[in-house]
């Protein structure tokens, strides 16, 4: 499975990249390999991580086509959404991609996940919320895998509300499912 997660700097969309692929390799029974990108700024430039995972050895660590977009910014939407093959899952927060093309050919779920997050009182982890969504929709990864990996990679003084946020992004996948 080839995954793109776009956005801007400082929304965590590395570190999103870097929990999907530790949850597959250290705490799930995946191989897995991620890559980022990102602009010289630190906060607002563009910003790309990018996952593979997969029952085989990897052979070529660059996505080309992604089976799973996720974007995070309008900008990323706008830059990644040709890319994503036919009938692929494409995941956005609309309040951050308002502008979203008709009659594509993929499954497509909205996710509020910076409302989300902001009820929570810090929009910080929306990449977490997305993270939630994430796992209920494509039923990738292990929710546990996820939660160790996500234990691993915050810092401990935000653990709680870092699980906290998965599990709201979780249920909120989980009722995009039932709907």
């Amino acid at each position: 499975m080839e995954i793109r997660i776009g956005g801007f700097g400082g929304q965590g969309i590395i570190r999103t990249g870097l929990i999907l692929a530790t949850a597959s390799c250290v705490y799930g029974d995946k191989n897995a390999i991620q890559t980022a990108s990102y602009g010289p700024e630190s906060r607002g430039g563009r910003c790309r991580s990018e996952v593979i995972i997969s029952d085989e050895d990897i052979d070529f660590p660059k996505v080309e086509h992604p089976d799973i977009l996720v974007a995070m910014s309008e900008e990323a939407y706008l830059q990644y959404v040709d890319d994503l093959k036919e009938n692929g899952i494409l995941i956005v927060d609309p309040d951050l991609v308002p502008n979203q093309r008709e009659n594509l050919e993929v499954r497509m779920y909205e996710v509020p996940a910076t409302k989300i997050a902001e009820g929570l009182g810090k929009k910080i982890v929306a990449n977490v919320v997305m993270i939630g969504a994430f796992a209920a929709i494509t039923n990738l990864l292990g929710v546990e895998d996820l939660k160790e990996s996500i234990r691993r990679n915050v810092p401990k003084a935000f653990m709680k509300l870092n699980l906290t946020a998965f599990e709201k992004g979780y249920e909120y996948g989980k009722s995009l499912l039932k709907s």
